[in-house]
């Protein structure tokens, strides 16, 4: 048996909860697996779906990761298990290095959750929870440079990519959606991601702006929210954007499947901001499997999702010149259309089959 010990898990949205969703069924096929997750509003018609054996743990923050941990201790001691996830050092950190050491553990790092400074009470802490884990998983060549320099031991750091079970078929009402958003814009262009500093959405809208004299019909869709909302809304009107830029905070998944099918690129090209960082970057993935190019930024760990040059590019997210010119590029001469049938072939990598065996190389 395998068990998983997640903060992050659907119905809850966002790429670690995707990472954990496809680990936990991905292992299924190897054994019965046992995921302990946080609860969530609708995690109760999610958990009836799913084929897994979710036991949602819920309450106050503060006890609910003592009681979580205590719950999954009991488990250990009264079951055979092949091997336990953590995704989080927070999810690792109250666990017993005796009871782990009776079994295979691994401890996911994503990037920012480990950028803490040396010697920092959170560092610390962070050190002494994922010195717990036989192995500890970065999902990029950055993020494992980022905690070797925050003081982790190389030796147990192990590069495991994220997987992806894209591309999924999509139903004919959700391309007609996407086509009604669309409709014949050229280029056309989208982000999936949270509305956050990190994700360059203001530079976008800008550079999108600035596009507009080269392509008239251009159309931009950003599928996602957070605190940024009003400020993007804002400056959506002061640019006179309105005919140009959706920006959709809540859709179906299918929606967004059906819009990554239909675009022309996906354009992300996050940047540093306080300590957040781009680790990987699923969704380039997710593009690339619907035969999509992609434009990431310069300072995180895109490289290992973008292959620049020949999936597509890389350029500088605080640059609104870089990131004009890398669009341009792309759609010079159709190069978009050469770049997405590289990134089509470069998604198959990142099947959860392929992927899966290199955890299981490890237990």
């Amino acid at each position: 048996m395998f068990v998983i010990s997640t903060r992050n898990f659907p119905p809850d949205v966002g790429g670690i909860q995707n990472l954990m969703e496809g680990l936990s069924n991905s292992l299924l096929n190897h054994g019965p697996v046992k995921v302990f997750a946080d609860s969530f509003e609708e995690s109760e018609i999610y958990d009836k779906r799913s084929s897994l054996i979710i036991e949602r743990i819920s309450g106050f923050k503060i006890f609910k990761k003592y009681r979580k941990a205590n719950i999954i201790k009991s488990f250990l001691k009264e079951n055979n298990v092949r091997a336990v996830f953590f995704d989080h050092w927070k999810s690792i950190e109250n666990m017993d290095e005796d009871l782990l050491s009776k079994t295979k553990s691994f401890c996911l790092i994503h990037s920012k959750e480990i950028n803490h400074s040396p010697n920092s009470g959170l560092n610390t802490r962070m050190l002494k929870a994922l010195n717990k884990s036989d192995y500890i998983i970065a999902n990029s060549v950055f993020t494992k440079k980022l905690a070797i320099k925050n003081g982790l031991k190389e030796e147990i750091i192990k590069v495991i990519n994220p997987g992806s079970d894209y591309p999924l078929k999509v139903e004919q009402k959700f391309k007609n959606k996407a086509n009604e958003l669309f409709k014949d814009a050229f280029p056309k262009i989208l982000t999936v991601a949270r509305l956050d500093r990190r994700k360059s959405h203001r530079n976008i809208l800008m550079t999108i702006k600035n596009l507009k004299v080269k392509f008239p019909k251009i159309k931009y869709i950003s599928l996602g929210d957070g605190e940024e909302k009003s400020n993007l809304e804002n400056l959506k009107k002061e640019l006179g954007l309105e005919n140009e830029v959706d920006l959709i905070y809540k859709a179906e998944g299918e929606l967004k499947d059906a819009l990554l099918e239909s675009s022309d690129l996906f354009l992300m090209p996050s940047v540093i901001y306080k300590r957040s960082v781009e680790g990987f970057g699923i969704s380039f993935i997710e593009a690339a499997s619907y035969g999509k190019a992609s434009i990431g930024g310069i300072d995180g760990g895109e490289g290992d999702a973008i292959k620049n040059n020949l999936t597509g590019y890389l350029c500088d997210g605080n640059d609104l010149n870089s990131i004009y010119e890398t669009v341009t590029k792309i759609f010079k001469d159709e190069n978009y259309k050469k770049l997405g049938t590289n990134a089509y072939k470069f998604s198959r990598n990142f099947s959860w089959k392929i992927i899966i065996k290199k955890y299981l190389e490890l237990i």
